[in-house]
């Protein structure tokens, strides 16, 4: 069975489909699984990764054929306010429940839970009952990496250290030329030129105290 491995992100791919899934939620979060398109193609959806499924996406067969991601019609709860303030303040007290939410116009989406639209309701919403794709804020969305970029360059973060870029080098700023203000007041002309190596063999004269306002370089060595 062809498989699919891949996935290109709303708005970032504009090749035909050659199919359409029509997915609930729950099915848009699943990464491994057998799926028919409704023109019968039968493919495998293996994704490396975890990630939430979008209305919008597309499919990469391993042939190159793309299959659109159609988000289903489902029984949800539509939440209503009298403003958006009112209606942030209703999401804001149901989002310690972290459920999944869409945020639709001046409403709030989500699946029918009686408990939660007495919730709603106990803080002066008003709810409705609907069928309509759920398309829920939040979620792990690896598309938007997978899309074509000049040269293939991929951009991902390889787990926060940047690709082998070792932040420890960040400590070896090599502070050379170091003339930012030193916090003495000293108000000389001269180069400090110290090199941070922290040995703080401090060869300095006493002479040169606060305001010393000499013309020469002390090259101490930090």
């Amino acid at each position: 069975m062809i498989r699919a491995s891949k996935v290109l992100g709303q708005h970032h791919w504009a090749e035909p489909a050659a199919d359409t899934v029509v997915l609930d939620f729950d099915a848009r979060r699943s990464r491994h699984t057998a799926l028919t398109g409704t023109r019968g193609l039968a493919f495998l959806l293996d994704l490396e990764q975890e990630l939430t499924l979008r209305g919008g996406d597309a499919l990469v067969l391993d042939d190159g054929r793309l299959i659109e991601v159609v988000a289903a019609a489902e029984a949800l709860t539509e939440i209503r306010g009298n403003d958006l303030p009112h209606v942030a303040r209703i999401a804001w007290h149901l989002g310690h429940r972290q459920l999944p939410m869409q945020i639709v116009g001046k409403g709030l989406r989500i699946r029918r839970d009686p408990v939660v639209e007495a919730m709603a309701k106990a803080l002066g919403g008003r709810t409705l009952a609907i069928e309509a794709p759920f398309d829920p804020e939040g979620g792990v969305y690896a598309a938007p990496a997978a899309k074509p970029a000049a040269g293939d360059h991929d951009h991902q973060h390889c787990g926060h250290d940047h690709c082998n870029h070792d932040h420890g080098d960040h400590a070896a700023h090599q502070h050379d030329n170091h003339d930012k203000g030193h916090g003495c007041g000293c108000g000389c002309d001269h180069d400090h030129g110290h090199d941070h190596d922290h040995h703080h063999d401090h060869g300095h004269g006493d002479a040169h105290g606060q305001g010393c306002g000499c013309g020469h370089h002390h090259g101490h060595d930090h």
